[in-house]
């Protein structure tokens, strides 16, 4: 570990880097403010010793400017001449602590020492960080994947309730995450709660929590979901499967910000936003009873609709490039490459499980195909899929089938081709006006 120490007395840069080196640290010094900055970008330390007041340079300045430059580094400020004002300022500034002169050698040894702990956590968080975001990207260059950005952008910066709609697979969650990482809250926590994955018994006590003693096995009080989410965001996924008593408890969170845990008459304030989730068509459950109305038009603030798979099908090359690359890392596999017609092949699929299906796709593919290349006979051989699933089996009239196979088809390949008419024109060696006078035939909107 390297540590620069800035200061303009040459007795304390100098027992400072005795006493560090002593402990196998690496350490320079620099005895003015503007060669502490050449060294600094030169060489940048894994902590800085900083002395509040230097030649040339205030050290609060040029902390600001360390900071600037490199963020992770930790400066640790030192002075014999500060009151409480310059610490405190140096805090704010981002300082990671404040020691005074004349220094304990020992309080700095200790200091260094914690500093490289707190910059190695820091290090860890941020790459779990990003291969979480990584992770929770969504993928997409397609008019509705465009669309739906824009809407999540417009969403994210207020509170306002939403309720995420689509089919299994299409990335509700990642919409979600989308939406906390751009709000006010995005350095507070962000928590998922599905209520399809919980028996209906114990939902409530895992998303209000429980006092000991509420039920037996309560040996101790525990948080449930909605506080950890405390200043952050909940989301509830399938929350048409939630049962009608926590139904009912989730309306009054959302109505007055208060709740109890179960077992408990304590009443607890909370700010949570809550952002749901579901498949299923809420509407005929609130006719049938099964879901609370009332309910149903608090959550429904802003409906957001995530599209399936087979409406955005020019975004499956650059998922299946995206997944491929997550797969080579994680399974530690070179790349793989899919060849033009595998990924056309892969295009006029149906994805019923959409996204996932895809993603889990890729995954197969990464583990049991050995072949570099993938064409379209080793994944046609892995999946047994056709083109167009059970078509060529249906008996019905030649003029309705080829109405049909001609719909899905067209369908199909603008979709390919970016919903440019001039460009699957091209692609298939038509006029434009033959493809366009066809398209309205069949109802096809481009």
């Amino acid at each position: 570990m390297k540590v620069l120490i800035i200061d303009d007395e040459m007795n304390i840069c100098l027992s400072v880097k005795n006493i560090l080196s002593d402990e196998n640290f690496i350490c320079d010094y620099a005895l003015n403010a503007n060669e502490g900055l050449k060294k600094f970008e030169e060489d940048t330390p894994d902590i800085v010793l900083l002395d509040v007041r230097l030649d040339g340079m205030n050290g609060l300045d040029l902390l600001k400017k360390l900071k600037t430059m490199n963020p992770q580094v930790p400066v640790i400020m030192i002075s014999g001449h500060s009151g409480i004002s310059e610490a405190v300022e140096a805090m704010k500034l981002g300082a990671y602590d404040f020691l005074e002169k004349p220094l304990s050698m020992a309080k700095v040894k200790v200091t260094v020492s914690k500093a490289y702990e707190f910059k190695m956590m820091s290090l860890d968080y941020q790459r779990l960080k990003n291969k979480v975001d990584a992770a929770y990207q969504i993928i997409g260059e397609s008019k509705p994947i465009k669309n739906l950005l824009a809407t999540i952008s417009k969403v994210a910066q207020t509170d306002a309730k939403i309720l995420l709609r689509g089919e299994s697979g299409t990335g509700k969650e990642l919409v979600a995450y989308a939406i906390h990482t751009q709000s006010k809250r995005n350095k507070q926590p962000f928590i998922k709660f599905n209520s399809a994955a919980i028996p209906s018994e114990l939902v409530e006590s895992e998303l209000f929590g429980y006092d000991k003693g509420a039920f037996t096995g309560a040996v101790s009080n525990k948080e449930g979901k909605l506080e950890q989410a405390n200043n952050g965001t909940l989301f509830l996924d399938e929350i048409g499967d939630m049962n009608l008593t926590a139904q009912a408890k989730i309306l009054r969170v959302i109505q007055e910000g208060e709740f109890e845990r179960v077992g408990s008459n304590k009443t607890r304030k909370i700010n949570t936003r809550i952002v749901a989730a579901t498949h299923k068509d809420l509407e005929k459950l609130v006719q049938k009873g099964e879901f609370r109305e009332d309910l149903y038009y608090r959550l429904n603030v802003i409906p957001i609709n995530v599209p399936p798979l087979r409406e955005r099908a020019e975004d499956i090359p650059l998922l299946v490039d995206h997944f491929s690359r997550y797969f080579s890392q994680e399974l530690q596999i070179p790349k793989k490459m899919f060849t033009p017609e595998t990924i056309r092949l892969m295009q006029s699929w149906e994805y019923k499980g959409n996204v996932r299906e895809l993603r889990n796709l890729i995954e197969r593919i990464y583990i049991l195909i050995e072949e570099a290349e993938i064409t379209p006979e080793l994944i046609e051989n892995l999946c047994r899929k056709e083109s167009i699933p059970e078509f060529w089996n249906q008996t019905k009239p030649f003029k309705d089938i080829k109405r049909e196979f001609e719909y899905k088809y067209l369908s199909t390949q603008l979709k390919m081709n970016d919903n440019s008419l001039s460009k699957t024109a091209e692609a298939l060696e038509l006029q434009v006006s033959n493809l366009s006078r066809k398209l309205k035939e069949l109802g096809i909107k481009n």
